[in-house]
């Protein structure tokens, strides 16, 4: 199994400026309930770190770069991973629950891996946005990008 910490970023490091560029929110009109947000290259650096706890590379994949196609990969993320950072469409409650359950066994099973900043800063991301995951299928509203 491929090691989920990346190496070095030049792109990205754990100092990046705090610059919002992508807000994954729920579609439920109300400005109070909870959001993840990352700059586009964090958010990038986020996905290929997810994609490398899948098992695979994610600047292989049709629409990122590579040429294989996401009908080889067999993850519960694809709708996260295959999705443009603005614009395409919502995520539904119910791939929103189908994801629950995978991301949280990555927390599970990543938490005490490393002291590394980094993978800290992922572990947190994922804890947020299972906040957000959560409150779509509670509230039966789809996940937005924004």
């Amino acid at each position: 199994m491929p090691s989920l910490l990346l190496e070095a970023d030049p792109v990205c490091s754990v100092n990046e400026e705090d610059i919002v560029g992508l807000v994954l929110f729920p579609g439920d009109d109300d400005t109070g309930s909870p959001d993840v947000s990352w700059s586009y290259t964090g958010f990038g650096v986020f996905r290929r770190w997810l994609a490398q706890a899948e098992g695979f590379a994610l600047e292989e994949m049709h629409s990122f770069g590579g040429q294989r196609p996401w009908s080889d990969v067999s993850t519960a993320l694809a709708p996260l991973l295959n999705h443009p950072d603005e614009a395409g469409p919502d995520l539904t409650p119910d791939q929103c629950a189908a994801m629950l359950p995978h991301l949280q066994e990555i927390v599970d099973r990543r938490h005490e891996a490393s002291v590394d900043p980094l993978l800290q800063r992922h572990i947190d991301d994922i804890r947020q946005l299972l906040v957000v995951l959560q409150f779509c299928v509670e509230s039966d509203v789809d996940l937005l990008f924004g």
